[in-house]
């Protein structure tokens, strides 16, 4: 026995013995005078730990080594099988934090009191999950995460299967698997990459519920573990646990399992996406390693051998020695992924949007491989664009030197604290941390729930003021849908320069994504360049329908979901299955002079910005001697085109030979690309600019007619 566990054990034996001195029936005198003392307080919770699965000495968390020769622990799993491995990880025993030093006898006890309350948790505030990804700024819940965060993680699949040929069976692999209620790795999703993550695809980071109610304890009781369901029933009618696998929040608006249901809880659509993928996995199975396999969640280790190809596991085929054994490299992530989907029963609230996305990504890499693939015409992967949080805007700052943290200049309108933060202060921000996509809080004023918040008008970049009405919704939207740039902003940086002149003073100005707002008021907004002694037209004027004022962001489009009212647009444009089929009948004009009048004004637009960019391009070669290329999704989006193949090729750099008018011409451009639905938002202004621009760049446009 080494010196360690002797002196632990002395201890424990040392505090055994003053328990029961201290709870003896028979009462003993203070020094104090002469005072007989009360026996000592029963300690804090310990009846409503008691009955908890931490205190459960019988369960097999704790009991599955007793039978051993030797009964011991391993040190490996004595971190969160034991009391003594628990605190001797953490460094409260006096040894080094990190590791258990070694093996623990069996049995070694349940989780008790002086596990998680001693010198060491008490000043715990950071973990560091199996994928190697330390959180920090933890509280109390930095106790759960220790143990609860699984063994496995995407890495150890990669590091598993690296180097190999991904359809070929390997008789070096063996399947991993995550452990048990590695709820932390779900919680904490991409940022913990607990999941094996496919290259190439983005995944949500930590999830985040409302405020109070996001971490281990604000969710569970401490001592019992059970759900505290009245912090839940305040926002979802729920009553028992099992009715909280019905909840689905507003924001998922789409049908990721693909059935058709788009009411299910989340539990369910999970549940849907586990089938679709087992399936998979079967299949694969079957046609690409040659053997069937048949899944137990129950039965270690939980993938064998199915040797009547039945699609089920018997009971005789869950054995050991009937283990799966013909893994691909292929085949083992989507089994981990799957696995890691199961293993945590509480995924459906702990990180369902993660698992969703493992789950599909998942599929769809056995599908690229299967000669009849599974459908997943009807699944989705993500959601609406406010709440996909595995996305570039809510996910630009994860890989910057401090991790996940929003500046200031962006935090409106790329967090879920933002915006609120930005209306209670004037317009001012402060860092904030990175968001997963919004929260009800973000649009729904907390203090007067359910109410959003109220703007009765909304200062646009060129700094005119712009409403849909006081106290209207649709500001909401717009206090950031309206740009970043202007007019105005351009005019500031072109100042007095000549038009044609080059000027190291000038770079590219970016109106940034969705500018909506502005398009809508048009002239009233001046969020594209406008040219002086031009007229141009102000805030949209769309016809009322059946009553409605069709001239708002929430009379087209649904407020979670985003999806445009296809329905409402029906009313007056019949037989259109998308918005960009719409052309006003009693509007037959040939604004592009293609001699079509009864186009859709998307492609009259569309026509336009083409011809556009061919000027832009003719006069960067052919004035400025520095040939442009432009790339609607690649940062600074106009490159120098060095080899003039009219391409953005791998290489080539930021565009940098800035004058006046090209500047001028680049924005238009550039505005009319980030503002995809800018045919409906106010499409004749954009022609307007278009026109104006296009006579700028000295382009012919005799055919063509300005509204």
């Amino acid at each position: 026995m080494s010196i360690k566990r002797l002196l632990f054990l002395i201890g424990g034996l040392l505090l055994l013995a003053t328990v029961v001195v201290a709870c003896g029936s028979g009462a003993t005198e203070e020094m104090t005078g002469g005072q007989v003392a009360a026996p000592a307080a029963e300690p804090p919770f310990l009846a409503a730990w008691a009955g908890s699965a931490h205190a459960d000495a019988s369960a097999e968390a704790f009991v599955h080594w007793d039978g051993d020769d030797p009964a011991v622990i391993p040190a490996d799993c004595a971190r969160c099988h034991s009391p003594a491995g628990y605190v001797d990880f953490l460094g409260g025993d006096g040894s080094a934090a990190g590791m258990v030093d070694a093996d623990v006898a069996a049995p070694g006890g349940v989780i008790s009191c002086t596990t998680c309350h001693n010198d060491a948790t008490q000043t715990l505030s950071s973990v560091t999950f199996p994928s190697g990804v330390t959180v920090t700024g933890l509280g109390p819940e930095a106790r759960c995460m220790v143990c609860h965060q699984g063994r496995e993680s995407g890495g150890s699949v990669a590091e598993a299967t690296a180097g190999m040929a991904p359809d070929t069976v390997s008789a070096d692999l063996s399947f991993l698997n995550i452990h048990y209620f590695a709820a932390a790795a779900t919680l904490y999703g991409g940022q913990a990459r607990g999941g094996y993550q496919y290259e190439g695809m983005s995944y949500d980071s930590r999830y985040e519920h409302v405020e109070g109610v996001s971490t281990c304890v604000d969710c569970h009781d401490s001592h019992t573990l059970e759900i505290q369901l009245e912090t839940c029933s305040f926002c979802h009618e729920v009553d028992t646990v099992e009715a909280l696998r019905d909840v689905r929040e507003p924001s998922s608006t789409v049908d990721y399992d693909g059935d058709g249901n788009l009411t299910e809880g989340m539990y369910y659509e999970i549940q849907g996406m586990q089938a679709a993928l087992l399936a998979g996995i079967q299949a694969y199975a079957v046609e690409i390693a040659g053997t069937a396999v048949a899944y137990s969640p129950d039965a270690y280790p939980y993938f064998f051998i199915d040797t009547n190809a039945n699609g089920i596991l018997d009971e005789d085929e869950a054995t050991v020695p009937n283990r799966f054994t013909a893994w691909t490299p292929r085949l083992l992530a989507a089994a981990y992924n799957y696995q890691l989907s199961v293993k945590d029963p509480g995924a459906f609230a702990h990180g369902n949007k993660y698992i969703i996305q493992l789950l599909f990504d998942s599929l769809a890499d056995l599908n690229t491989q299967l000669s009849n693939p599974i459908d997943m015409s009807a699944m989705r992967r993500q959601d609406a664009g406010h709440f996909a949080g595995n996305t570039e805007p809510f996910r630009h700052w994860d890989g910057d030197p401090d991790f996940g943290t929003v500046p200031n200049g962006c935090v409106r309108c790329h967090t879920a604290t933002g915006l609120p933060m930005f209306l209670a202060n004037a317009g001012s921000t402060i860092a904030q941390p990175a968001s997963n996509g919004f929260q009800c809080s973000t649009c729904h004023d907390e203090t007067n729930w359910p109410n959003r918040y109220t703007v009765d008008s909304v200062s646009m970049p060129s700094g005119l003021s712009v409403t849909f009405g006081e106290g209207a919704d649709s500001n909401l939207c717009i206090t950031c849908h309206q740009g970043r740039e202007s007019m105005a902003s351009v005019n500031r940086v072109i100042g007095s320069t000549p038009a044609d002149e080059v000027s190291a003073s000038i770079r590219f100005r970016n109106i940034h994504y969705f500018a909506a707002g502005a398009t809508l008021f048009g002239d009233e907004a001046q969020g594209m360049y406008q040219f002086a002694g031009n007229a141009y037209f102000g805030q949209n004027d769309h016809p009322a329908s059946m009553g409605g004022n069709l001239n708002t962001c929430l009379s087209c489009h649904d407020a979670h979901s985003l999806e445009i009212a296809l329905s409402t647009c029906a009313t007056c444009h019949t037989g259109i299955s998308d918005v960009r089929e719409i052309r006003m009948t009693a509007n037959a004009i040939d604004y592009d002079g293609d001699g079509d009048a009864a186009e859709p004004l998307d492609q009259e637009i569309a026509t336009m910005a083409d011809l556009l960019y061919l000027a832009i391009q003719d006069y960067a070669a052919d004035t400025l001697s520095t040939p442009i290329a432009y790339s609607p999704t690649a940062y600074p989006y106009f490159f120098a085109d060095a080899n003039a193949n009219g391409l953005v090729d791998e290489g080539e750099g930021g565009y940098s030979t800035w004058s006046p008018r090209l500047l001028i011409a680049a924005y238009n451009y550039q505005y009319f690309q980030k503002d995809p639905g800018a045919f409906a938002h106010n499409g004749r202004y954009v022609i307007q600019v278009l026109y104006d621009t296009l006579v700028y760049m000295n382009v012919d446009v005799s055919a063509m007619t300005r509204p």
